[in-house]
């Protein structure tokens, strides 16, 4: 399919500058496009790529100097791409339909309306599992489990009992919803096993990368808040209440009984450790480790984490301690400490 430039700004909103017939036939990263397609940048950091691109077009910000090649102004051009994807996008894909004939599904179990079940899906008693819900090949569903309408568990996905997922929630594979927390107690120098007695519960719209383990609460309830996205291999520990459209990035580790604040952002290999209030809008810089609570809005880095400009002053004058090092010795050299 090939659509002009002219044709493209007017499904975004955008404005045309240069050659609005040029006509663009796919979408590609700015180093990876090629002649015919159209590429997208966002700042200023990228503009020597865009000089040298392969693209016929770009997707520039209103507020930049414009490159050679034409290009369609927008107020975000990241999003403008993304909603032009479908246009390009091959939209011959694979949705498997029906109840697979070796799903074992529980006598007592109730499915909604259009529920796909995989090839050895297990649906354990007392499910309930709500319109348009897809569970993909090998996945298991345990004991009172409750599943969202619209729903979509990839393959090999495990929800354990009585764990709760709202509506339009998304699972990777390999994720491992309520299995137990890590909870023992020693008794007599030996490791007693301390009975995890609560659920999890994935609120609506979240999205939960390949490989994450959420841990079902000791009491009560671990919570994923609406809207929120996971990345893959993110371990939440029992207990943990994560707040509404929360982004966690890969190989985030949050400790038990911790709790994050709405729109907050853990970046990859943070740290966070148990029982603290992590404030909303926060920002936790990658392999930050955070052991101490931390108000709304704060921006944290390092570890222990400090505020981000802090840790920024405190990592120069670390990688100038070499130098520091040379420079006290010099000044001992010339004024040697009388021995007492």
């Amino acid at each position: 399919m090939k659509k002009t430039l002219e044709e493209l700004a007017a499904m975004i909103g955008g404005e045309v500058v240069g050659d609005g017939g040029v006509e663009i036939s796919g979408m590609n990263g700015i180093r990876e496009a090629a002649p015919g397609e159209i590429t997208f940048v966002t700042n200023a950091k990228y503009a020597s790529l865009a000089a040298k691109t392969q693209a016929s077009a770009l997707i520039y910000p209103r507020d930049m100097e414009l490159p050679a090649k034409p290009v369609i102004r927008t107020d975000d051009p990241a999003a403008a791409f993304a909603q032009l994807l479908p246009v390009f996008t091959d939209p011959e894909t694979y949705e498997p339909r029906g109840i697979h004939p070796s799903a074992h599904v529980a006598e007592d179990a109730r499915l909604g309306k259009d529920v796909t079940l995989g090839p050895n899906v297990v649906i354990e008693p007392k499910v309930v599992i709500g319109d348009g819900v897809i569970v993909g090949a090998n996945s298991f569903i345990g004991f009172k489990a409750h599943i969202g309408a619209g729903t979509h568990l990839y393959p090999n996905v495990t929800v354990c009992s009585k764990s709760v997922l709202g509506e339009r929630v998304k699972v990777f594979s390999g994720t491992v919803i309520g299995s137990d927390g890590f909870g023992f107690e020693n008794v007599n120098g030996a490791h007693q096993k301390i009975p995890q007695m609560g659920i999890v519960l994935i609120e609506d719209d979240v999205e939960i990368g390949a490989n994450v383990t959420i841990d079902r609460a000791r009491f009560s309830k671990t919570v994923i808040g609406r809207g929120s996205k996971i990345d893959n291999l993110v371990q939440i520990a029992h207990n943990v209440i994560i707040g509404e459209h929360c982004i966690i990035v890969a190989q985030v580790g949050i400790s038990g009984s911790t709790i994050v604040g709405k729109n907050a952002i853990l970046a990859g290999q943070a740290g966070i450790a148990g029982h603290l209030t992590i404030g909303a809008n926060t920002v936790v810089a990658a392999q930050a480790g955070v052991t101490g609570s931390l108000p709304p809005n704060s921006m944290v880095s390092g570890y222990p984490a400090k505020p981000h400009e802090h840790a920024k002053r405190v990592n120069a004058h670390v990688q100038k301690l070499p130098e520091y090092v040379r420079r006290i010795k010099k000044l001992e050299s010339k004024h040697p400490q009388e021995e007492s």
